[in-house]
């Protein structure tokens, strides 16, 4: 195991985020030295969304400078260039740099937030044995470029699918990053489950909270409003008891919000990319910056047992953040019906781990 290379670049004073604008991390310094920020993929539609709102801001403040570390594959250097030119004439004030590479240990030099978007999609005809075995060799590479040249304390999103179990491989092959520092996306599907509440209360979606997304990033996913609250004008009150519709909460509603990434390919021909980048961006923001007295939010994170969850596996959790880090929500009530949905996603997320460690060889 290497030292971990230590740099003075990532000082952000975590702290609640600023109710006069949700984007701004409060801080006694006055300038903050640059935080370097590592986008994989970052050709491809999900980067091409991201990487402007990194560099507006949005992911680690609008205080917060940045600089860019693009990679992508070699067919796509030039595309990459692109990016890196747009980025350069959107003429960004936060962005003091970028780095746009094929080269993995070059762009995992120094970088204290890595957002891994980067991954083999499943085509037609392949096994999912196939797409595991190219996953787990990309994020062997890149986990071992982040191991050699990341910053210390680097902070690590992996969103490219399968997610959690991308997530698992890349903690196995960069040891000295905390396992605690590596995470997976679930916040869209939380984000999603949100809009879903708020279109069918018609309320203000600002005004929907503590929905939980848990397990895996994948259609065994559990959203749960059993614990998620609305304010109103009478105070707060349960989504259950407002929506006074239990057979589409435990059916509709979570069917909905398990399948919305195939709804939108359908629409769009396209996979989710805007709404992807939006919502890496509020896992990255509320893990740096925190969450709000009295509210989670989802998280894929490294399971320690609770819930009675198998230890071992990357699964989504209610959390809540501050200084920097995350804790899992604990003493939330767990009823039957939940109880089946949060194993069935364990037992599926197992069945990846082994198949993940089966291509390790």
């Amino acid at each position: 195991m290497r030292p971990r290379q230590q740099t003075s670049s990532y000082n952000i004073e975590s702290s609640r985020l600023s109710s006069e604008y949700p984007y701004t991390c409060k801080s006694s310094a006055m300038a903050k030295d640059p935080v370097r920020v590592l986008v994989t993929g970052a050709a491809g539609q999900i980067g091409y969304a991201l990487v402007p709102m990194i560099a507006r801001g949005i992911m680690l403040g609008s205080d917060q400078p940045v600089i860019l570390h693009m990679l992508d594959i070699p067919p796509a250097a030039e595309a990459l260039n692109g990016v890196k030119m747009e980025l350069v004439d959107a003429a960004f004030p936060l962005l003091k740099g970028v780095v746009a590479t094929t080269d993995v240990e070059e762009a995992c030099k120094g970088v204290n937030v890595a957002v891994m978007v980067g991954g083999f999609p499943r085509k037609e005809g392949m096994e999912r044995k196939d797409v595991m075995s190219k996953n787990v060799s990309i994020y062997k590479s890149q986990a071992s470029a982040l191991e050699k040249h990341a910053a210390a304390n680097c902070k690590v999103l992996v969103v490219a699918n399968p997610a959690n179990t991308n997530a698992l491989i890349l903690k196995e092959y960069a040891p000295s990053i905390p396992a605690k520092n590596i995470t997976c996306l679930t916040r869209l599907d939380h984000n999603r489950a949100l809009g879903q509440i708020s279109e069918k209360l018609n309320v203000q979606v600002s005004d929907v909270k503590n929905v939980i997304i848990w397990g895996n990033h994948s259609s065994t996913q559990y959203p749960d409003v059993t614990h998620a609250t609305v304010t109103t004008p009478a105070g707060e009150k349960s989504v259950p008891e407002l929506v006074k519709d239990d057979e589409w909460l435990k059916s509709g509603f979570i069917s909905t919000v398990q399948q919305r990434g195939a709804a939108i390919i359908k629409a769009r021909k396209l996979s989710s990319a805007l709404s992807a980048a939006s919502s890496a961006c509020d896992h990255i923001r509320d893990w740096v910056c925190g969450t709000p007295e009295g509210t989670w939010v989802s998280m894929g994170v490294y399971s320690d047992g609770s819930y009675n969850v198998p230890a071992g596996l990357i699964y989504s959790f209610p959390v809540t953040c501050r200084n920097g880090e995350w804790t899992i929500v604990q003493g939330l009530s767990i009823d039957e019906f939940s109880r089946k949905k949060l194993d069935l996603t364990a037992e599926e997320l197992t069945e990846e781990k082994a198949l993940a460690y089966s291509c390790l060889s």
